[in-house]
């Protein structure tokens, strides 16, 4: 009786042990997809901001990354541009604390 309970609790041991496998297995495998849906939201959105940025520049070929950048550090150290960006921040801050896009 008492090696017939073992057993069966031992059963029951190991195929916890193998439920406890299989979803850290799970968890691993949601864990990569939600890594790399995330890189591919963030390539996207790089490509799409280099796009905008690119219709700006008149001849885009010709500068080189420096050039790009000192441009930009440029435009960005105006007061100017500072109160806007701040601007757009706090307006995305408050439609997401709100719920809508």
């Amino acid at each position: 009786m008492a090696n017939e309970k073992l057993s069966k609790l031992e059963a029951e041991l190991y195929a916890t042990q193998q439920k406890l496998k299989a979803a850290e297995n799970d968890e691993k495998y949601y864990a990569r997809q939600l890594q790399q849906l995330t890189r591919a939201e963030r390539t996207h959105r790089l490509c799409t901001r280099a796009g905008i940025l690119e219709t700006f520049l008149r001849e885009p070929t010709l500068l080189t990354d420096d050039d790009v950048m000192e441009l930009l550090q440029f435009i960005f150290h105006s007061e100017a541009a500072q109160k806007k960006l701040e601007q757009l921040i706090e307006q995305r801050r408050k439609t997401s604390e709100n719920g809508t896009s």
